[in-house]
């Protein structure tokens, strides 16, 4: 008996989720938002046959923001259904205007510009921003939330 209460035990631990941690431990009225809480910002871009970025490692819990800059060479676009599924977004800011969006899968340029994406990393795993229809490794950035 103590055995399966052992085995029990030690199963719904193991099976329960892991709590994220912020970067800061007195965040006030702000909450996950404070400026303590916020990690350095992400940034990639978009231009013709250049890679995108290096790869980040983001803490789940805290809060980022992902600079896209387009230079214009060629209409180009970045997906990553995962990545923006494992995100809660605070806003995307495109020409001053502050979007809200429940949820993307990709965003486009047809010419150069900047996106900024404000969000806090959720679920942990390894997700993949890529150009669409590209199979190269510099086309690609993996970000990884722990």
């Amino acid at each position: 008996m103590i055995r399966r209460l052992t085995a029990a035990f030690v199963a719904a631990t193991l099976a329960a989720p892991a709590m994220a941690a912020p970067l800061c431990d007195d965040m006030g009225f702000a909450g996950l938002l404070a400026a303590c809480n916020r990690g350095e910002d992400i940034n990639v871009t978009l231009a013709s046959g250049k890679p995108l970025g290096e790869d980040v490692v983001l803490q789940s819990g805290a809060y980022y923001t992902l600079v896209i800059e387009a230079d214009g060479s060629a209409e180009l676009a970045v997906e990553g259904a995962s990545f923006f599924r494992a995100i809660w977004m605070n806003e995307i800011v495109i020409n001053k205007i502050e979007v809200r969006p429940m949820a993307i899968d990709s965003i486009e340029f047809d010419k150069a510009g900047v996106v900024e994406m404000s969000f806090i990393a959720i679920k942990p795993g390894t997700h993949v921003l890529r150009i669409p229809g590209s199979t190269g490794e510099t086309q690609q950035i993996k970000i990884s939330i722990q």
